[in-house]
């Protein structure tokens, strides 16, 4: 097995107030006579602690944390821009990076010799950079201010410039962090493209971002990385939503029902407790659009109680009823349920409706018009965005509707004739939220 990256036991430590990049000797001497007449030791802080990984050739591996828990400090020092303060690490092959906007270029020289100056610093030849240069300028989209100084680029531009650089010049390891962060809509969905181009390429990329819809389109595997240290390392889709469960606002998966105020029926059959579990029967505090779901409803019967009806329902923050899931429709019939405690549960296959809040009512009846209890709003279910079409795009916002269907596209030539070229790309889809910084963390 060949491996791109090998981190053993890698960690940074860094002092509180300490200038590492400072270079001027007048600044060099200053430090060191405050150091000489300083009190007390000197307090240190761990960026990296102790952390261990491998990266397979070809793997795009996401990394996902909160701010400051050691992320973009580990792309540093895989890149080489500071050095750890122990351990050790490997890294095989050329490597690009994009940490910050505009990293690496030199403000005096125009953006084609900047091009020039990062294909040389990868080591590449003059004849490589010029066989790339159209896909580059076409990629950036600032072929008019080609000839003018890195200086006077916005923000935008030199991003655009600099990923252009990073994924087309020839980089066996390519470092991105929240490349996502900024730039428009257009150029979210050109970097995610050229991400999936990567990936497919024999590349390697680590990719850090703050958006858990690309990481899931892009990487199977990610790592969590928490307090310097890797808290979680699997399948880019657990780690997660075992990333986002530990935010504040997750979901309860289960209500107490015993004393619930405001319910209606004659007690025969009373709701008890309500859990929202996984497929495995595990609570589930998150909740993600596409996601399955068991709902599992406790009752307490105080008599027999022949052929009653169950239900689940969901309303929508605003009152609209979403769906009713009921035992009468489905046809499952119940022939006795017998006084004491039981349960009954509800399989939803996928959750196909958008993230938002929810509010969730059951009710229990018989024939005839009998009703054992029926309780309103008597439980929420917060449901959050996930990469339901596998697109990479964030589904946010009131005009996309309630519910998701899952669906492809096709198209066809004049003729009416049968599907041609490549998957098309699905509609566009509101990424405001993440062109201007996800604020999830």
């Amino acid at each position: 097995m060949a491996y791109s990256i090998l981190v053993e036991n890698l960690s940074k430590r860094y002092c509180i107030g300490e200038l590492d990049r400072e270079r001027m000797f007048r600044a060099a001497m200053i430090r060191f006579f405050k150091n000489a007449f300083r009190k007390g030791e000197t307090e240190h802080i761990w960026a990296l602690k102790d952390i261990s990984f491998s990266v397979e050739q070809g793997e795009v591996l996401g990394i996902v944390g909160r701010n400051g828990a050691g992320k973009s400090t580990l792309l540093k020092v895989l890149s080489r821009i500071t050095y750890p303060t122990s351990g050790s690490m490997k890294v095989n092959g050329r490597v690009a990076s994009l940490l910050e906007v505009g990293t690496g270029f030199h403000e005096e020289l125009t953006g084609r010799e900047n091009i020039y100056l990062n294909g040389s610093i990868l080591g590449m030849k003059r004849r490589e950079i010029d066989a790339r240069m159209d896909e580059i300028v076409d990629f950036s989209g600032v072929e008019k201010f080609l000839e003018t100084p890195i200086k006077r680029y916005s923000s935008g531009m030199r991003l655009r410039l600099g990923f252009a650089v990073a994924a087309h010049l020839d980089a066996d390891v390519l470092l991105v962090d929240e490349v996502l962060a900024v730039g428009d809509a257009e150029f979210q969905k050109k970097c995610l493209s050229a991400m999936g181009n990567l990936s497919t390429s024999g590349r390697t990329v680590l990719f850090v971002s703050h958006n858990m819809e690309a990481v899931e389109n892009l990487c199977r595997r990610a790592i969590w990385i928490h307090d310097g240290g890797v808290f979680q390392d699997g399948p880019a889709r657990e780690v997660i939503q075992t990333y986002l469960s530990t935010f504040a606002g997750a979901g309860d998966s289960s209500y107490e029902l015993k004393d619930m105020p405001r319910r209606r029926g004659n007690g025969d059959i009373r709701f008890t407790r309500i859990e929202l579990l996984d497929d495995d029967r595990r609570g589930k505090p998150l909740i993600r659009c596409g996601d399955g779901l068991v709902v599992r409803l406790h009752y307490e019967a105080s008599r027999c109680v022949r052929s009653p009806h169950f239900a689940f329902e969901l309303f929508s923050e605003f009152g609209t009823k979403v769906t009713s899931a009921n035992t009468w429709a489905s046809g499952f019939e119940i022939p006795l349920v017998t006084p004491g405690a039981g349960f009954i549960e509800l399989e939803l296959e996928s959750l196909n409706i958008m993230p938002g809040r929810y509010y969730i009512s059951l009710w229990s009846a018989g024939v005839g018009s009998i009703w054992y209890d029926h309780l309103e709003q008597c439980a929420i279910m917060d449901v959050t965005a996930s990469d339901f079409y596998h697109s990479g795009r964030s589904l946010k916002g009131s005009h996309c509707g309630l519910v998701l269907f899952p669906c492809s596209w096709k198209m066809g030539d004049r003729n009416g004739g049968p599907a041609c070229g490549e998957r098309p790309s699905l509609p566009e889809v509101d990424l405001e939220t993440d062109a201007r910084g996800s604020d999830r963390t």
